[in-house]
């Protein structure tokens, strides 16, 4: 692959070792020349920083645009709850009231006020913040403690990863799962590679993780982590798998100890075991 694509990382389930991964892959692309910059897009619970002992910095806040009412105006006509499928604006006899965080941003209940009584304002959900290691950038959506919608920061994410990376090869540390949050972040990939486990619950995941790319119709490939070795060397259940439903196979990590002892004291998997490089830039190659 080529500078300037825009790589998604992401997984059907949370701990199959996405962020590993994402953050060893930019490290080993920068080593070896290639432009990179990291968008950590698990806006959740962000943690690439911490693999790649980076400090931030405040890049931007993000907010998203909620109804306020100019009670002179407002008649209680009712017309602002009707037309919200999110209830959350609510006219009552005697007040009409609003629940900020159950609001989608979708203006309706202002085009819908045949008074001109509510007008939009900015309510901040979360932070972008921006680190700089050795060559490779770290752009990171961090969502407020109590938000509950993530895609609005993500897309400002996304939006700033774009500007910052311009002709530099982008990859998108995707949320896990497969609702709204995973289909923002990789909904605007070039491809994703999918990181699963080979158990019964990493192949169920990686499942539907695969009919909701099919639905986005993005190019996708599968990276088993934590891959077991066998005594007859049978393909494991995500090899049979991929194989039956014609899905590439990008590349397979085996297990390994020093892997899961080193990113638990928050030290980058390709520095602990500097082998997984040349598998890693396979999968950039693939």
């Amino acid at each position: 692959m080529s500078g300037g694509l825009r790589i998604a990382i992401a997984s059907g389930k949370g701990g199959t070792g996405k962020t590993t991964i994402a953050t060893s892959l930019a490290r080993a692309l920068i080593d070896q020349g290639t432009p990179c910059t990291l968008l950590d897009c698990d806006v959740e619970e962000p943690n690439c920083h911490i693999l790649l002992r980076m400090e931030l910095e405040p890049l931007d806040e993000v907010s998203v645009l909620v109804p306020q009412v100019d009670e002179e105006r407002c008649t209680r006509c009712g017309a602002c709850g009707r037309a919200c499928r999110a209830s959350a604006i609510v006219s009552l006899p005697t007040a009409v009231l609003t629940y900020p965080k159950l609001c989608h941003s979708c203006g309706g209940c202002a085009l819908a006020c045949p008074h001109g009584a509510i007008r939009e304002v900015p309510r901040p959900i979360g932070t972008l913040d921006r680190g700089t290691s050795e060559g490779l950038e770290l752009i990171q959506g961090r969502l407020n403690i109590g938000e509950a919608m993530a895609p609005p920061l993500i897309r400002a994410a996304l939006d700033a990863g774009r500007r910052a990376a311009q002709a530099r090869t982008l990859l998108i540390d995707a949320p896990p799962g497969t609702s709204c949050p995973f289909v923002e972040a990789a909904g605007e990939a070039d491809v994703v590679a999918l990181v699963t486990e080979p158990t019964p619950f990493g192949l169920n995941d990686l499942q539907l993780a695969v009919a909701a790319l099919r639905t986005l119709e993005v190019p996708f490939g599968v990276v088993i982590n934590r891959q077991r070795g066998t005594n007859d060397n049978a393909p494991c259940i995500i090899e049979r798998y991929c194989r039956s439903e014609s899905v590439p196979l990008l590349c397979a990590i085996d297990e390994d100890r020093t892997i899961a002892e080193a990113t638990s004291r928050g030290i980058l998997a390709l520095a602990a075991k500097p082998q997984l490089r040349e598998g890693l830039l396979q999968l950039h190659r693939s």
